[in-house]
């Protein structure tokens, strides 16, 4: 398949993608996560047997692609509140199952994070199996700095890191270098930038070496683990993702950021 928001690549059963936004820090669009669970079926049925996450340009991922969000947010306003509800549940649900896919993935997933990995693209970088971080990489979940809610996100997080932390990061909004991201349990390895392919790909020869049936067992062992808490867990996030959406400080959040100012909030 052609990709028009990735590149896709296999070398000797190693399966590169990388985000391919670059004007846009990679942020993620509608047609990107269409692309990437797209890409991930694609990985998934032919010979891949280990699969690295990276990005073009500067950025690994800067998140939702704000101006997106602001367009599917008036379409729904236009269309009424039951139609807007049902828009904004469903956009909700699709990101849900973007972050499940990453996480519950059969196959093994690095993530080679170049640079600032934000919000849903801190998603994408630490819910892979193995995160490995360039020392110029940035991690952050900045959605309350914007009127949104880190909802999807949070049901994953407070797994990998613990409540405390999790709030923390959730309820600040703060932006992390890698070593700090590394000591909170987000990142397993900082890497020289000019490394951190060469050293993706050998974490995934390493990979390689195990047997693929054990590889996918341990996986499925690991998600059935934790597999009805976040069932429950994401059903809530995706209401509350997409009740946010309706909320006065959302759009005043999304239209000063696109408009590079400060915004008014209204507490609403």
């Amino acid at each position: 398949m052609l990709y028009k928001t990735l590149e896709y690549s296999l070398n000797e059963q190693i399966a590169t993608l990388t985000f391919n936004r670059p004007e846009k820090r990679n942020a993620i669009s509608p047609q990107m996560i269409e692309e990437l669970l797209t890409a991930l079926d694609e990985i998934e049925r032919g010979p891949a047997r280990v699969a690295i996450l990276t990005g073009a340009g500067k950025a690994f991922c800067s998140g939702m692609d704000l101006e997106a969000l602001k367009g599917l947010a008036e379409e729904s306003a236009e269309s009424g509140s039951a139609a807007a509800t049902h828009t904004a549940l469903e956009s909700s649900r699709r990101v849900a199952f973007m972050f499940r896919r990453i996480y519950d993935f059969p196959k093994p997933l690095i993530a080679a994070v170049n640079g600032p990995a934000i919000a849903g693209g801190c998603g994408l970088a630490t819910f892979c199996d193995f995160t490995l971080a360039a020392r110029e990489a940035t991690f952050g979940y900045t959605e309350v700095r914007i009127g949104f809610v880190p909802a999807i996100v949070s049901a994953f997080l407070v797994r990998q890191v613990g409540e405390k932390r999790a709030r923390d990061l959730l309820l600040t909004g703060r932006i992390v270098d890698a070593q700090e991201a590394w000591r909170l349990g987000l990142v397993n390895e900082i890497v020289p930038a000019e490394q951190l392919m060469a050293r993706a790909r050998e974490l995934a020869g390493q990979l390689l070496a195990n047997s693929p049936t054990s590889l996918v067992h341990t996986k499925r062992m690991l998600r059935e683990f934790g597999e009805a808490e976040i069932d429950h867990a994401l059903h809530r996030a995706i209401e509350g993702n997409a009740r946010i959406r309706s909320t006065p400080d959302f759009r005043e959040g999304l239209a000063a950021f696109l408009e590079k100012r400060k915004p008014h909030w209204r507490g609403e």
